[in-house]
């Protein structure tokens, strides 16, 4: 059914994907920016008007505006809400101003447009693993001490970990804001750490720091036995299609490989590849260590004890039984990333 489907926040790593497949699968898109004067990160948008003509339609939407996403949801059958802030922990200052507020009213804002217009018959939300829990510790409460998509993040607050708070509130609100009605029904895809080849440029968010900061050799000499939860961009692009397809998909759907992989592991599967392996760290530092300096690094004494060490399952079933997703290697995920962010910083420097 090759209707028209609107994505938010359509310059994102994301929502550019999600934009491309939806085009290739013969939709007609409507696509939300903050601003249709920033031409430099149009610039892939631009280039998909011209390879899909009259088919992706670009419009001018502040998530903190009421009103802001009714002409662009209009004569769309489904909304992909991908839009939400993202920014370091040392960079939020105001976590309410910065997250909570962006996230939350943002959300509601396209809700309320939604609400508004006749045509949408589902909502399709992307959220995070991080409103199904705040911190590593988190998930050993866990039944099986395995990751699953009925937990809610009951844990984080503006003050501790304000990201996750403002993802967590954001998904709750859309929640009830589906309860309250029955024309439309609501998706949510909870991704763990989304990696890939990227569309667009450079993301000033910074939510790959760490990633980028091995990538350049800050962490030569080792790095702690920190664990991520990953997921192909391309897998979710996919989830988010499959999910407005499918009049049975329903509720959450984690997206994130089954195992969890280590700093020093994505270190060793890049360094095949990389123009300067031997910045990548070889050696994990040891626990007692990261505990006596990692205060020096920004690694508070509460986050070491909650993150360090902790390694759990993540059940992904759903996504693959009701969302049809197959998940690549981690292999071919993390090579093509690193190439498209060595190719990024060698455009920035010409």
């Amino acid at each position: 059914m090759n209707e028209t489907a609107l994505v938010t926040g359509g310059s994102g790593f994301v929502a550019s994907h999600l934009i491309l497949q939806l085009l290739q699968a013969g939709h007609a898109v409507h696509a939300t920016v903050r601003n249709l004067g920033h031409e430099a990160k149009l610039r892939p948008l631009r280039q998909l008007q011209r390879q899909f003509p009259d088919r992706l339609q670009l419009f001018e939407a502040d998530l903190l505006s009421p009103g802001a996403f009714d002409a662009a949801v209009r004569g769309c059958g489904v909304v992909h809400h991908v839009a939400s802030p993202f920014l370091l922990p040392e960079k939020i200052k105001d976590g309410r101003r910065q997250m909570l507020e962006p996230a939350l009213l943002g959300t509601r804002n396209v809700l309320d447009s939604v609400n508004r217009c006749g045509d949408v018959r589902r909502v399709v939300m992307t959220s995070t693993v991080g409103a199904i829990f705040g911190d590593y510790i988190d998930v050993l409460d866990m039944q099986d001490q395995t990751l699953a998509e009925r937990y809610f993040n009951t844990s984080s607050t503006l003050d501790n970990n304000p990201y996750h708070y403002a993802k967590v509130e954001a998904e709750k609100e859309a929640w009830r804001l589906s309860r309250a009605q029955d024309r439309w029904s609501l998706v949510a895809i909870n991704p763990g750490m989304i990696l890939g080849p990227s569309l667009t440029p450079a993301s000033e968010s910074g939510s790959l720091f760490l990633l980028d900061e091995m990538f350049k050799g800050y962490f030569f000499y080792g790095m702690p036995n920190l664990y991520l939860t990953t997921v192909d961009v391309r897998e979710v692009a996919k989830a988010h299609i499959n999910a407005a397809n499918r009049p049975q998909a329903q509720g959450r759907y984690i997206l994130a490989a089954r195992e969890m992989i280590s700093f020093a592991q994505i270190a060793t599967i890049v360094r095949a590849i990389h123009r300067r392996p031997w910045l990548l760290p070889r050696h994990q530092v040891p626990d007692p260590l990261v505990r006596l300096i990692g205060p020096l690094f920004g690694l508070t004494q509460d986050y070491i004890r909650r993150h360090l060490g902790i390694r759990f399952k993540v059940d992904n079933r759903r996504s693959i039984d009701e969302l049809g997703i197959v998940y690549r290697p981690i292999e071919q995920t993390l090579h093509e990333h690193y190439r498209s962010w060595a190719a990024q910083r060698a455009d920035a420097a010409s």
